[in-house]
């Protein structure tokens, strides 16, 4: 069985390499929701539209149940 120690410096070893891509995905997400933000002020009507679209299509999947 493995000492406490091992098992954190096991984690940390983990966290050390995981860091970088949580990071990563941190900035890719962060500049994702700003295009969004900004496609939505453009095109309000757009996107009111596709959620309606979307929404219809859900309802209807989920009437088929």
């Amino acid at each position: 069985m493995e000492s406490t120690q091992q098992l954190q410096q096991k984690a940390r070893e983990v966290q050390e390499r995981l860091e970088p891509q949580i990071e990563g995905a941190k900035r890719g997400l962060s500049d994702l929701n700003t295009r969004i933000k900004a496609f939505v002020r453009e095109r309000p009507g757009v996107c009111l539209f596709g959620a309606l679209a979307l929404g219809f299509v859900v309802g209807r999947i989920a009437s088929r149940r």
